[in-house]
């Protein structure tokens, strides 16, 4: 993963610190967050400090499975997804765009399953990330 901008172990960040560093995308992360919310109810957020490289990542969970990892990154975020075989096969199936389907397609194979990493810098990504949420929910 990439680094976060959130890299002292001794600080865990909070609500207003990571809306002071992903800025203007903040309004889009708490639409994401109330998008999600409504669909699938409440789900778990949990600061981790991964080491020093990697700095603190929320990981965001439905009762105990691990949907996504959040990354503050200044003045944007990426959220990255970890997808099975079943799940890469529903997207490429899917009315996603190409280049998802091709990044996923071209990801290194993990026993997890493959990686995408989603930059956030406008709304257009929001469906984007709703319908990766779906599939990895349902599959």
């Amino acid at each position: 993963m990439s680094s976060s901008i959130f890299d002292d172990k001794t600080i865990k960040p909070d609500d207003k610190m990571l809306s002071e560093a992903i800025g203007e995308t903040s309004e889009i992360w708490d639409e994401i967050k109330q998008q999600l919310k409504s669909q699938y109810g409440d789900l778990i957020e949990e600061w981790k400090f991964y080491g020093k490289k990697s700095g603190w990542i929320l990981k965001t969970l439905k009762k105990k499975r691990n949907l996504f990892f959040f990354l503050p990154v200044k003045d944007y975020f990426k959220i990255t997804f970890v997808f099975g075989d079943k799940a890469v096969a529903v997207i490429e199936q899917s009315d996603l765009p190409e280049h998802i389907k091709v990044t996923l397609r071209n990801a290194r194979k993990y026993a997890e399953g493959r990686g995408i990493q989603i930059e956030v810098k406008s709304s257009d990504e929001i469906e984007i990330i709703r319908k990766l949420v779906e599939i990895k929910i349902n599959n």
